[in-house]
């Protein structure tokens, strides 16, 4: 053990491996999919700019949504140290004050990459990098509620990049269809991130992040999840059939229908079902924002 912290006390460079760790390339996917929703949401054909979806799908996910968790991170080590220690900047892979550097360089990376896709994409992409902040950082840090904070992450994982695709496309503000849609996905994209704390109850316990989880329980909060994944969903059903759109509606409804089977099978064990519910009905219900975004691209 002592060999083992002597080695971390030496470590100048954070290691290679560690820094692809700590920009998570596992979360970059949600962004990246809402971002394709937006787009296809649009209406305009993609090979009419495929620049402007490429470099929006890199921007979402790898340079926006990986220097948010490197802020997270940074600013969460002391949280981490409890929850999970091997995690790259408690564990010493990442020394110092790296993880802050990385951080605030892919912040400027950020905005650097946003202004090319003009004041639609880049006014969203400040929004998204002063959010990260203001989720993670002191004397801010939105993650201590358990309802502004993951409200916060959702509105940046689902409801910003939908938006963002669809401005970036039409080149101008998305039709009122395409921001509601976002809107009531990102709403219900919060349950999605309460979900996500179950695994970080000891230490937010600890710490004084007051998540939902932390306040509620396991148990109330997993049902509050379900309720709010579910209603907004309920919501553009009816509203894609209003709209006419009756077979996207039906898609969609099915695709609930199965995420009520795995709610039920989430309740029965919140905690210990949480990471299976997040790749079960979390899949079923980016499908749905797919369907969706469909459905309104003929409105529009």
């Amino acid at each position: 053990m002592s060999v083992s912290l002597g080695i971390r006390a030496l470590r100048r460079w954070p290691e290679p491996r560690a820094i692809l760790t700590l920009i998570k390339p596992i979360t970059w996917f949600p962004p990246v999919w809402a971002y394709l929703c937006g787009v296809v949401s649009s209406g305009v054909p993609v090979m009419s700019a495929p620049w402007l979806v490429l470099i929006g799908m890199v921007l979402a996910g790898p340079v926006v949504c990986g220097m948010s968790q490197a802020a997270n991170d940074w600013c969460d080590r002391h949280v981490d140290a409890i929850n999970e220690p091997d995690r790259p900047i408690p564990s010493g892979r990442i020394p110092g004050r790296w993880g802050l550097w990385i951080a605030l360089f892919m912040s400027i990376a950020a905005l650097a990459l946003g202004s090319t896709l003009g004041p639609w994409g880049f006014g969203a992409t400040v929004f998204g990098v002063l959010a990260a902040w203001a989720y993670s950082a002191e004397p801010v840090r939105m993650k201590k509620s358990g309802w502004w904070g993951p409200g916060l992450v959702a509105l940046c994982y689902e409801g910003l990049p939908w938006f963002t695709g669809a401005a970036v496309l039409s080149a101008g503000a998305p039709a009122w269809q395409i921001v509601a849609l976002a809107l009531l996905y990102a709403v219900g994209a919060h349950g999605i991130m309460t979900l996500n704390d179950f695994k970080a109850l000891e230490g937010d316990r600890q710490t004084g992040v007051n998540s939902l989880p932390v306040t509620l329980g396991p148990e109330r909060a997993a049902h509050v999840a379900c309720w709010i994944m579910a209603v907004p969903q309920l919501v553009v059903i009816a509203a894609l059939a209003w709209w006419g759109q009756v077979y996207h509606a039906a898609a969609i409804a099915a695709l609930l229908l199965v995420q009520l089977w795995a709610m039920r099978v989430l309740l029965s064990d919140p905690k210990g079902r949480a990471p299976w519910y997040n790749g079960t009905g979390v899949t079923l219900y980016v499908s749905g924002m797919m369907v969706a975004a469909f459905a309104v691209r003929g409105l529009v």
